[in-house]
């Protein structure tokens, strides 16, 4: 018995030992996750901040933290546009607030509407009388874009100002797919849409480039035209039309290049411009590192503002990234998560309906999922307004067929008005191994379809008939809701896409205006004027455990970091990056065999791409050796 005593002891006191330990592990997580959100307490007087270390987006993803532990890197931040803009605005009548800076050194990029936004909550906080100071290691097209409207633009002096404007190529696989035997069998509706040529063609066909140049020429206008507008004396023709005359002015030093075509005003290291900082914030009192100067930070800042919470309030629905079946989000959009937000919605007496769109379409099915569940708003006689951010799209445009009213900014990327589908079939690649498919059918659809012995022409039929009875449908929605013949509709979709101009003057959309103007539209629509109302997001998650995983992850090199760089050699990397993650991208999406899609492949803005871009090349090229293995 004396021996059972000592062995139940030692087992209660190793029972006791991780009592202990558990609780002790729970109090630091606790103490971790709670220092490390941010807290009003933490404003002080001098400038607000802004270190753009990621990715400016619509909705943030859902940060996996199994994942990013793993990696051993803190994931590429992404900052919500509507959070930059909010906390711009605050800043110009804050007291606390002498000077905003925008720390652009790790800045990833954005959607052309969104910068254009933040650009403009700039201006305001200029007209304020408060100075605006950007800093980079090296400025892009998507840089230039938020510092041209900055009073103060400081380019380190190793650093580059280099714009591109917007265009480049896209990849084909035709001929690698009949070398290695692979048929795609492509289905589609709509002369324009060039989603499956990739998989089709070895180049661009003539319908897909006149439609891409419209968009893409759209866009570099009104992107000229709003750095010209901020800077006047930038020489955007210069630098962009005789690069060897751009080099030459500056003796062959890029910085000083930059400095004489008017890109950015001063050339100092991160001191001297944290000096100049100081001279309008104040220094900080408790830091002596050169450079150091009185500052609060974003997060702190957007939390000393709370949330809005006066008036009745008006639901904000997001749809971004994506469209795909099921859960999946936030940062994709899953029509069952997002049909569930809006019905759980329904009987929360909210004065109207604002649907924020930012995706470039996907599942046809999960799209009309979504138009249903907003169609239920608009059967109980709620305002249903429907605001365009950077591309909507294909299955982002089916979703706006169930509003009153849409909005669009001039470089909004719309239309796209098609679907299509794209099914891989084996049976060459089985033959070159020696695997051959044969038996007995009762009809010619038995055993249909058959990725390793091939389509019947009666398959074939079948499933054409179920991408043109889609296609029909799309037309039929968009007909009723812009109340247009559908004959009509059909000339303006076939798959095209269009900038918002053109889809306005098209009549596919309302009226120009971001998501404020849509709120203040749907607030009017619902009665209820200025004060009396307040937007809420449906659906939107705390910072969950972000803060504390990037805490944990500190002092690893950051995705964004291992993006950033101010020479064009870092540029050339960053491209080596983001070719890799979309070749894994598109090949993936041609793999996996999803259903009928209203998805605009070809549009500019790929989001899925520059976010697999944002991990470490050596997983996105093992990631492409696990594809071509499994050819």
């Amino acid at each position: 018995m004396s021996f059972v005593a000592k062995v139940w002891k030692i087992l209660v006191g190793i029972k006791d030992g991780l009592v202990l330990l558990f609780l002790l592990l729970f109090f630091v997580a606790l103490f971790a996750i709670l220092s490390a959100r941010p807290h009003p307490g933490q404003v002080r007087e001098g400038a607000l901040l802004i270190e753009l270390s990621g990715r400016i987006v619509e909705e943030k993803s859902m940060l996996d933290p199994i994942e990013a532990l793993l990696s051993g890197a803190a994931p590429v931040e992404e900052y919500r546009a509507r959070d930059l803009v909010r906390a711009l605005d605050a800043a110009a009548t804050d007291d606390r607030i002498k000077a905003v800076v925008l720390d652009l050194t790790t800045f990833t990029g954005g959607g052309q509407v969104h910068l254009t936004e933040i650009g403009e909550a700039m201006d305001r906080v200029r007209k304020a009388k408060k100075p605006v100071l950007t800093f980079a290691l090296g400025y892009a097209d998507d840089h230039m874009l938020l510092a041209a409207h900055a009073s103060e633009v400081w380019l380190d002096p190793q650093g580059v100002a280099l714009v591109t404007g917007p265009g480049g190529n896209n990849l084909y696989f035709a001929d690698l797919l009949q070398r290695i035997g692979v048929n795609a069998h492509i289905y589609r509706a709509g002369q324009f849409k060039s989603a499956v040529e990739p998989y089709s063609r070895s180049s661009m066909s003539d319908e897909a480039r006149e439609s891409i140049a419209g968009v893409y020429n759209a866009l570099w206008s009104e992107w000229q035209a709003n750095v010209k507008r901020a800077r006047p004396k930038a020489d955007l023709a210069g630098v962009t039309g005789d690069t060897a005359g751009f080099i030459a002015a500056g003796g062959g030093d890029l910085a000083d290049a930059a400095l004489k075509a008017g890109l950015v005003d001063r050339l100092g290291d991160r001191a001297q411009f944290g000096a100049r900082v100081a001279e309008i914030a104040g220094k900080d009192s408790a830091d002596d590192t050169p450079g150091a100067f009185a500052a609060s930070d974003l997060n702190a800042f957007l939390a000393d503002l709370g949330p809005e919470r006066s008036g009745k309030a008006i639901g904000v629905v997001t749809i971004a990234g994506e469209i795909v079946d099921g859960d999946a989000g936030p940062g994709t959009a899953g029509g069952r998560r997002i049909a569930d937000l809006l019905d759980q919605a329904l009987d929360d007496d909210l004065a109207a309906l604002v649907v924020r769109v930012d995706s470039p379409g996907g599942s046809a099915i999960a799209a009309e999922e979504m138009r249903l569940a907003i169609q239920r708003f608009r059967d109980r006689k709620i305002p249903v307004v429907v605001s365009f951010a950077n591309i909507a799209a294909s299955g982002g445009y089916w979703v706006a067929t169930a509003s009153d009213r849409i909005f669009a900014q001039p470089e909004t990327i719309t239309g796209s008005i098609g679907v299509f589908a794209v099914v891989p079939t084996f049976e060459q690649a089985a033959a070159k191994i020696g695997v051959n498919a044969d038996g007995y059918k009762t009809t010619p659809l038995s055993g249909q379809p058959d990725i390793l012995g091939g389509f019947s022409p009666e398959i074939e039929a079948v499933l054409q008939a179920g991408v043109s009875a889609t296609y029909r449908d799309f037309l039929i929605r968009v007909a009723r809701a812009r109340k247009m013949t559908v004959a009509k509709v059909d000339t303006l979709a076939q798959g095209r896409v269009w900038d918002g101009g053109a889809a306005r003057q098209m009549g596919l959309v309302d009226q120009f205006g971001g998501l404020e103007d849509a709120l203040e539209w749907a607030a009017a629509k619902a009665g209820l004027k200025k004060g009396e109302w307040h937007p809420v997001f449906l659906g939107e998650e705390g910072e969950n455990f972000d803060p504390l995983i990037r805490r944990l992850l500190a002092k690893q090199e950051s995705a964004s970091a291992k993006l950033a760089g101010g020479d064009p050699f870092a540029l050339i990397a960053r491209r080596q990056n983001e070719l890799a993650a979309r070749l894994v991208h598109d090949a993936g999406w041609f793999a996996r065999g999803t259903g009928v899609q209203a998805y605009c492949l070809e549009c500019p803005s790929r989001a899925p791409v520059a976010k697999a871009a944002a991990r470490a090349p050596a997983s996105g090229m093992a990631a492409l050796v696990r594809l071509l293995m499994a050819d």
